[in-house]
């Protein structure tokens, strides 16, 4: 993918295995302007690397038997004119008039819909009115779809089974054991439940794209003709009056494989219900305040600036900043963050999130796709549309397997029929190797775990970037925690101050007025601290700074007077050519008591010399002694890095259980020290806040982002934690391994149950002595196949995070 620009999203409908998305790819690269695509058979989508014109990625798939994932939009009111002004717009498949109203039916996502609402903007309109869930509606139409076909082919299959099987059939009476009704209640389970297999499964033959609606059709439709010929020309199977046909086999196949799909799709759905939770907290309208009045509009309408106002238990409808009034929100769906929090005038609020209590008044900064709900749907389903490389076998394996299986069944049935002259024989034992095969299953085993496992992290606040990602935290040994503002609260506040001249008021003032021009969580520390005194601040001259070093700066006092200050750590004095002197004592001790000493050095008309020393001590995150703990029950080494001397350091590792300290970093060999535990064979992750430590977040295996909130643009990381909770490290951790696991025993599922399956059924076990597969038993067998699949994926959804995990050793859960 071009990392310049996002994929283009393209929702694909009418995929059903590997062989459709491998079908899928091959169309889209075609179009001009796309240069690759990732294509998920999960989540019924695309990641498009290249731009070209809807319309083209439309014909493209309906060329390959596809379509693109449309929405109806309905604009009442609509002028006349806008009809040819709006199927002009990009995206837009077609328009047409529902009395007043204008309906549009375009490509369902952001782009196309953007595109419209602009359009209609600028012909002077606004309202607009979406459809709902447009994947939610087409996946019930689908699976009550499923259903009535199941319906007609289960009873009818069950009844021909009875009148087929010679110990059974005599309970009937003779009109109902007629051929010629078999044959026409076969011929409906075959042309009405089976319909979807025959029109996909041949059309793609056509394509010479064959998939497992192929193998379906063929096998089907084989031992559908055979009873066909048995019977109108029985003779030419060398059928007695009294021998049974195939009359029941292609209608069992239909059936099983029919309630197969059904209870696939069904899987499935649930498979996606942790995106469809995060789509669904954004309200559908949202009541807009002008003057005295108050409107209820789609939220989709809402542009920047509009005032909206928020009643208890309404979601707020888009990101915005409180005006008027106060309220208390839940932001847990978005950050899991259980504790709502006060909003008052001017907090920022976030689209999704519930007001407990109180009515506010916002207004609105960010509408549409630029929000963080909206970022945060789109980063989700980023990951589970992505690709692990553990998937890669699967993909060869799938490429290739339908051509490889109706290579089989063909040699199946000439080998049989060379060999015994026993033409029904060979038909159902080729029969069976068409139907038992399921490359379904391999193309699920991988992007369905994804699919869950990403879901459910969203749950926790855990956004993994993509599958590749998910895999290699799976294989961490060691996590290296950056200290400022990830294991403490990175807000430090100063302790001490120490004059060696003058007064600690004065000394502080100074310092306080060079920190000005730092923006360090330290200078801001010291700023706070002079202005909660009320000290008198002057703006520094020639200011400089070294980062992990310290700042430099002149300052004019009250006689007018220029001086030189230099503060920092005591290697950054002396390399200013200052002198440390009695400081160095002073720094040790509070460095002893896990305090980050700031030495202060002056030149002025008396020379070079130490003036003081202020100490800062920053606490460390409720969650930061849990999550150590929790890493290291996981078995991962655990080690803190941090600009800090050793001394301090050491002392705040300590009191957290970390034995492992790498002290002294400045912040440019973050990712040095990353980089040197690679090279010793370690598996690094990086934990920091996202700030300031992007080259080490990225130089690490896995870097993750911590208490990133409802910012999700934290693009060095490869997991963002959106809440200040260092236990949802170990979190993501869990769920990464557990989502391996579950990824691996999918594989060797797919590629062991094709292995064995498809030789079964080609009968090499039959001149041994053993059972022969019969067609129906192969098909149950494959249609079982992938329910599996989906129905282990489905477990992840119950991993146990965050509290649902129980207290991380050293945690007590009642706090």
């Amino acid at each position: 993918m071009d990392p310049a620009a996002p994929p283009l999203d393209v929702p694909v409908r009418g995929m059903r295995c590997a062989g459709c998305a491998n079908t899928v790819r091959k169309a889209l690269v075609a179009v001009p302007g796309v240069a690759d695509a990732v294509v998920n058979v999960a989540t019924a989508r695309a990641a498009v690397d290249g731009r070209a014109p809807w319309a083209a990625i439309d014909a493209a798939l309906r060329g390959a038997g596809f379509q693109v994932g449309t929405r109806q939009t309905r604009l009442p009111g609509a002028p006349p004119a806008l009809d040819a002004a709006m199927a002009t717009v990009d995206g837009v498949l077609a328009v047409r008039r529902e009395g007043d109203a204008l309906v549009v039916v375009h490509v369902d996502a952001e782009e196309p819909a953007a595109a419209v609402r602009s359009a209609l903007r600028a012909a002077g309109g606004r309202r607009a009115v979406s459809e709902a869930d447009p994947e939610a509606a087409l996946r019930a139409r689908e699976l009550a779809a499923w259903r009535r076909r199941l319906l007609v082919a289960a009873p009818i299959a069950a009844f021909l089974m009875v009148a087929e099987m010679p110990h059974t059939a005599h309970v009937l009476p003779a009109p109902f054991t007629s051929p010629f009704l078999l044959l026409l209640l076969s011929s409906l389970v075959l042309f009405f439940s089976g319909l979807p297999f025959l029109r996909h499964g041949l059309a793609a033959l056509r394509r010479k794209s064959p998939d497992m609606n192929t193998l379906v059709a063929l096998g089907t439709l084989t031992a559908w003709a055979a009873s066909v010929v048995g019977v109108l020309w029985p003779r030419a199977l060398g059928v007695a009056p009294d021998d049974p046909l195939w009359l029941d086999t292609g209608a069992g196949i239909v059936a099983l494989v029919v309630l197969g799909r059904f209870l696939e799709e069904r899987a499935k759905g649930r498979a996606g219900a942790s995106i469809r939770a995060l789509v669904a907290l954004a309200p559908r309208t949202a009541r807009v305040v002008v003057g005295a009045v108050e409107e209820d509009v789609p939220v989709e309408d809402l542009v920047v600036g509009d005032r909206v106002r928020v009643r208890p238990g309404e979601r707020v409808p888009t990101d915005g900043r409180v005006v008027a009034g106060a309220g208390t929100l839940d932001e847990s769906m978005l950050t899991g963050e259980s504790v709502p929090r006060e909003k008052a005038p001017g907090d920022a609020v976030v689209g999704g999130t519930l007001n407990r209590a109180g009515t506010f008044v916002f207004e609105a900064e960010k509408v549409g796709a630029d929000t963080a709900l909206a970022g945060l749907v789109r980063l989700v389903r980023q990951a589970q549309g992505s690709r692990a490389p553990v998937q890669r076998l699967a993909d060869r394996v799938s490429a290739v397997f339908v051509p490889v299986v109706l290579a089989v069944a063909a040699a199946t049935f000439s080998l049989w029929w060379a060999l015994g002259g026993d033409l029904p024989r060979a038909v159902g034992f080729a029969v069976a190797v068409l139907v038992t095969a399921c490359p379904c299953a391999l193309g699920l085993a991988t992007p369905t775990a994804i699919l869950v496992a990403t879901g459910r992290g969203a749950e926790r606040g855990i956004l993994v970037r993509d599958g590749a990602a998910l895999e290699r935290a799976g294989a961490l040994t060691t996590v290296l925690l950056d200290k400022t503002g990830t294991l403490t609260e990175g807000r430090p506040t100063v302790t001490d101050v120490v004059a060696l001249e003058g007064d600690d008021a004065t000394l502080l003032a100074w310092a306080a007025s060079v920190e000005q021009g730092s923006e360090h969580p330290l200078a801001r520390a010291v700023v706070e601290a002079a202005r909660a005194r009320g000290l008198a601040l002057e703006p520094p001259d020639r200011f400089a700074s070294s980062p992990g070093g310290g700042v430099r700066g002149t300052v004019h006092g009250p006689d007018g007077g220029a001086r030189d200050l230099v503060l920092g750590t005591a290697a950054h004095l002396e390399a200013e050519g200052f002198p440390v002197g009695p400081l160095a004592a002073l720094a040790d001790a509070r460095a002893a008591e896990g305090k980050t000493p700031l030495l202060v050095a002056v030149e002025d008309d008396a020379g070079r010399r130490p003036l003081g020393l202020l100490a800062t001590i920053d606490g460390a995150r409720p969650s930061a002694k849990p999550g150590v703990a929790a890493l290291e029950a996981l078995g991962l080494s655990v080690a803190m890095v941090s600009g800090d001397r050793r001394a301090t350091a050491t002392s705040v590792a300590r009191g957290l259980g970390i034995e492992r300290v790498l002290a002294e970093v400045l912040p440019a060999g973050k990712a040095a020290e990353v980089e040197r535990l690679r090279a010793a064979g370690e598996r690094v992750a990086f934990v920091g806040d996202g700030v300031n430590d992007a080259p080490a977040l990225a130089a690490a295996d896995v870097g993750v982002a911590v208490g990133a909130g409802t910012d999700v643009a934290t693009e060095a990381a490869d997991v963002t934690v959106l809440a200040d909770d260092l236990t949802r490290v170990a979190d993501a951790v869990r769920l990464s391994r557990r989502t391996m696991r579950t990824i691996r025993g999918n594989l060797w599922w797919a590629f062991g149950y094709n292995a064995a399956a498809v030789p079964l059924a080609a009968g090499v076990l039959v001149p041994l002595g053993g059972p022969a597969v019969s067609p129906m038993l192969a098909a149950g067998l494959m249609a079982l196949s992938s329910v599996f699949v989906v129905t282990n994926s489905l477990r992840l959804r119950s991993v146990a995070l965050g509290d649902d995990a129980g207290p991380a050793p050293g945690q007590d859960r009642a706090r």
